[in-house]
């Protein structure tokens, strides 16, 4: 299994590839492919679950996933989205949370959004031994105050709220930040000036590693795409069709043939 610290040393020498399961069969996928990083991301909430935005997702939920993820991915490092109000709350209610995910699941570490405001838990779980993964630029948490998911570090005092936070980040001590949905220019100067690795979403291609959710690549979910997404397949379409000729051949009494029962 790749370790943190082989993680970090990837920085600059090789693209780091992190994508997200929530179930098994995922994970094995992602495993057998060989992706660096599975996250288990709170994204569950809107993917598996069907809600307009990551905040109904909770600690057991997160837990629930990560312990399927974990049954099927034996050799790949998971990380686990905290969920929100989770850890904003309080540093205790951080180190209560994040023990209780890593202690049920087995999991390599866990991820949180936010910046400065954070590194007091980001500290405290390391002090634990808990590693964290860094999370800034457009945080889904925050939707409801943004009012959507827009770019971040359009303008020079984005930038230096970027800056700062990252800065503050990597000396709280995660040991990767994912940068979703920031100004390609500016990804690439955080890039450059941090020691750990960035990992982008909607960032541009300057950043040291890439992450999607493996639902919007695969083309799997359908209620809408976003610009910065690549669909390499078009598996929820596949399916729809596929279903329909099932149904289609059971009307029709073609299914089950003679090959097909006992």
């Amino acid at each position: 299994m790749l370790k943190i610290n082989e993680i970090i040393q990837k920085k600059g020498k090789e693209k780091i590839i992190m994508l997200t399961a929530y179930e098994y069969l995922t994970a094995k996928y992602l495993e057998q492919a060989g992706v660096d990083i599975i996250l288990v991301g709170d994204s569950s909430g809107m993917v598996f679950s069907g809600h307009k935005d990551t905040l109904p997702v909770t600690v057991d939920d997160m837990i629930y996933h990560t312990k399927a993820v974990m049954r099927g991915a034996k050799e790949t490092p998971v990380i686990v989205d905290m969920p929100f109000m989770s850890y904003q709350v309080s540093v205790e209610e951080a180190k209560k949370n994040a023990g209780k995910i890593l202690k049920e699941t087995g999991a390599a570490g866990v991820k949180m959004e936010g910046g400065v405001e954070i590194c007091e838990q980001v500290r405290a779980l390391l002090k634990t031994g808990i590693p964290v993964m860094g999370h800034t630029g457009m945080q889904p948490q925050m939707t409801r105050k943004y009012g959507g998911y827009p770019v971040i570090g359009k303008n020079e005092l984005e930038r230096k709220q970027l800056i700062e936070n990252c800065k503050a980040l990597e000396e709280a001590g995660v040991f990767a930040i994912v940068l979703e949905k920031v100004k390609a220019e500016v990804a690439k100067e955080i890039t450059e000036f941090l020691k750990i690795p960035t990992i982008g979403i909607g960032s541009g291609p300057f950043c040291d590693g890439q992450v999607l959710v493996t639902h919007d690549l695969l083309g799997a979910f359908l209620d809408f795409k976003p610009k910065f997404v690549k669909q390499y397949e078009k598996i929820g379409w596949r399916s729809i069709k596929a279903i329909k000729k099932f149904i289609d051949e059971v009307k029709k009494k073609k299914f089950p043939g003679k090959n097909y029962y006992f």
